[in-house]
């Protein structure tokens, strides 16, 4: 049995069967561009799952909107796509922070995948984000629920300026006016506490 730093190893230690030297070729460069084409800290599918019934997950959770000529939110967006039920449901902006990656990162990339590359979003100049939403797996303990983790999201509204491609599962990008007849309709259709982090949102900016 391979002995490390004086000690035994369980069967269960992360060393405990792999060879001496497995790691002796891995640079500082492959924790922060990832590895074979994936994001750093990119996880299966079962070990996404697996840390999911075990740690929080840190998400940014982001309110797309349009501004008029002075900086005054004009419209508020959300997305349409296909749940795990198979229904069309109304969502936010929202993704993991990845291992290595800064918060702005995780905004930037999280908008491209859903709204593609030439969006153009105006990035937060200060990173204090306008709400902490904290989502758990067991309805009733936050207004915030999200059946397959307990997950810390940071809530940052980001004006979108340029055309919005709908890209991954995004079916559609729908806009609405905060102050029409369809904004509380809008913001009851978002299932899980996001109407409410829609509403703090409008708040936030005085609307």
């Amino acid at each position: 049995m391979q002995v490390l730093n004086d000690e035994v190893p369980d069967d269960d230690d992360f060393d405990a069967n792999r060879r001496r030297g497995e790691f002796d070729g891995i640079t500082p460069e492959d924790f922060v561009r990832g590895s074979h084409g994936n994001p750093p800290g990119w996880l299966s599918r079962e070990d996404i799952d697996r840390i999911r019934r075990q740690l929080p997950i840190i998400y940014v959770q982001i309110v797309p909107v349009r501004t008029d000529e002075l900086g005054r939110v004009s419209q508020v967006g959300s997305l349409l796509h296909v749940g795990d039920d198979g229904a069309v449901e109304r969502t936010l902006i929202a993704g993991r922070v990845l291992y290595h990656e800064t918060l702005r990162e995780a905004i930037a990339r999280n908008i491209a995948k859903d709204l593609g590359d030439i969006a153009i979003p105006e990035l937060p100049v200060g990173l204090q984000p306008f709400n902490v939403a904290e989502f758990f797996p067991t309805p009733g303990v936050s207004p915030y629920y999200d059946p397959r983790q307990h997950a810390v999201a940071l809530c940052y509204v980001v004006p979108i300026p340029g055309d919005c491609k709908p890209q991954d599962e995004t079916l559609d990008v729908e806009w609405c006016d905060p102050e029409g007849e369809r904004s509380e309709v809008f913001i009851q259709q978002m299932a899980n506490g996001q109407g409410d982090i829609v509403r703090r949102a409008l708040a936030w900016v005085g609307r």
